[in-house]
C-alpha cells in the first residue's frame, strides 16, 4: 500500500475518532439540536460534524503542508468559520455578524493569497471579462454566497454531506487533470474526512450515534470549495479550469439559495425570512421520504457536476456552458415555483 493511501486511511480513523469524541462532549457542553417547529427530528442531536471534519483536516495540513504559501492562512481561515459556526450553534449569533466576520476572512484570503475572481471568461465570445478593481469586491460576494449557500441547503439527513462529496469528488477529477496536486489532496481529504459523518449522520451504524453537521461544518465547507475553485480558475501559476464550470460545480446549492430568495423576495419577504421552502421541504410536502429526497438531490448533482467535468474536459465553449447553466436554473426555479404553487407554502410561526 502507497503512503497516500495510507495517509487517507488515517484520516479516515482521525475523523471517524474524533466524532465519537466530540460527540460527547457536544452533549456536555449542550451543543446540541432540538427540535422545534423548523427542525423535525427526534431527540436531541449532537452539532459536531463540522467541527470534528475541521479537527482532522487541521490535524493533517499542520503536519502535512500541500498548500504552498498559504497552507497556514487556509488552517486559519477554516479554524475561525469553525468556532463562529459552532458559536452560533450553541448561542444563535446574528446573520450580520456571521456575514461581516464572513467578508472580513474573505477579504484577508484575497489580501495574502492573492486569490480572488479576476477574471470571468469568455462568456459571451467577445473575449475574456476581466473585472480589474471590481474583481475585490466581487470576490467577497461569491465567498459570502457561496458559505451560505452550502449553509442553506443543509436540512435533511446525509444532504449536505453528500453534496459536499458530489462537489469534493468533481473538483479532484478536474484538479488531477490539470496536475494542481495540491487542490487535489485538499479535496480528498475533505472527501475522506466527511465519509464517517455520513454514516453517523444516517444512523447507518445506530441511530443513537447520529450527529449532525451544524453551521460549523456548512460554513466550513462552503468556504473551502469557494477557495479552491477561485484558486483552480484564478491562479496564474497553474494550470487552470475555466470559471463558467466552477458554477456547475456548485449549482444546487447556488439553484437553491437563489431560487428561494427570488420566492421569498416575490412574496414581499426579507431574503432572511425563515421558510419550509428549500427544496428537500418541498420534495417532503409531495410525500418523498428524506431518503428519496437525498437521492433524487445527489442524483441531480451528480448530473449537473459531470456535465461541468465533462464540458471542461471537451472544452465546450465557454457560451454554451453558460447559457445551458442559465437555462438548467430557469427550470429549476419555474419547477419549485409551481410546487410551491400546489402545496401552500409553510412559514416559520
Amino acid at each position: 500500500m502507497d503512503n497516500i493511501s495510507i495517509d487517507f486511511l488515517f484520516v479516515f480513523f482521525v475523523a471517524a475518532s474524533s466524532l465519537y469524541i466530540f460527540r460527547k462532549i457536544g452533549k456536555v457542553i449542550g451543543l446540541v439540536d432540538k427540535p422545534n417547529e423548523r427542525k423535525h427530528h427526534d431527540g436531541s442531536i449532537p452539532l459536531v460534524g463540522g467541527v470534528s471534519i475541521c479537527f482532522t483536516v487541521v490535524h493533517y495540513l499542520y503536519f502535512n503542508p500541500v498548500l504552498d504559501g498559504y497552507n497556514n492562512l487556509f488552517i486559519a481561515s477554516i479554524l475561525i468559520l469553525t468556532l463562529l459556526g459552532a458559536i452560533d450553534d450553541r448561542f444563535d449569533v446574528s446573520f450580520k455578524f456571521r456575514i461581516l466576520v464572513q467578508a472580513l476572512i474573505s477579504i484577508v484570503m484575497i489580501h495574502y493569497s492573492g486569490i480572488m475572481l479576476s477574471d470571468l471568461g469568455n462568456l459571451f465570445s467577445l473575449g475574456d471579462i476581466e473585472l480589474g478593481w471590481l474583481g475585490w469586491p466581487v470576490t467577497v460576494i461569491a465567498v459570502v454566497g457561496a458559505i451560505n449557500a452550502f449553509n442553506m441547503v443543509d436540512g435533511i439527513d446525509g444532504l449536505l454531506g453528500g453534496l459536499s462529496i458530489v462537489t469534493f469528488a468533481s473538483v479532484a477529477v478536474l484538479m488531477n487533470w490539470t496536475g494542481q496536486e495540491g487542490k487535489l489532496y485538499i479535496s480528498l481529504l475533505f472527501l475522506v474526512a466527511i465519509i464517517p459523518f455520513i454514516f453517523l449522520n444516517l444512523g447507518i451504524i445506530g441511530r443513537e450515534r447520529k450527529v449532525f453537521m451544524g453551521d460549523a461544518g456548512s460554513m466550513m465547507i462552503g468556504f473551502t470549495v469557494v477557495w479552491l475553485l477561485l484558486g483552480a480558475s484564478q491562479e496564474q501559476s497553474v494550470n487552470t479550469i475555466r470559471p463558467v464550470t466552477c458554477l456547475w460545480l456548485i449549482a444546487i446549492p447556488l439553484f437553491d439559495m437563489a431560487s428561494i430568495v427570488l420566492r421569498r423576495l416575490g412574496r414581499g419577504h426579507s431574503p432572511f425570512y425563515p421558510d419550509r421552502d428549500h427544496i428537500h421541504h418541498i420534495l417532503q410536502r409531495f410525500k418523498f421520504s428524506d431518503l428519496k429526497s437525498l437521492t433524487i438531490i445527489c442524483g441531480v448533482a451528480v448530473i449537473l457536476c459531470g456535465f461541468g467535468v465533462i464540458g471542461e474536459i471537451y472544452n465546450v465553449a465557454e457560451v454554451v456552458m453558460f447559457v445551458a447553466f442559465i437555462f438548467t436554473f430557469i427550470v429549476y426555479h419555474l419547477t419549485l415555483r409551481q410546487m410551491c404553487s400546489l402545496k401552500p407554502h409553510t412559514p416559520l410561526q
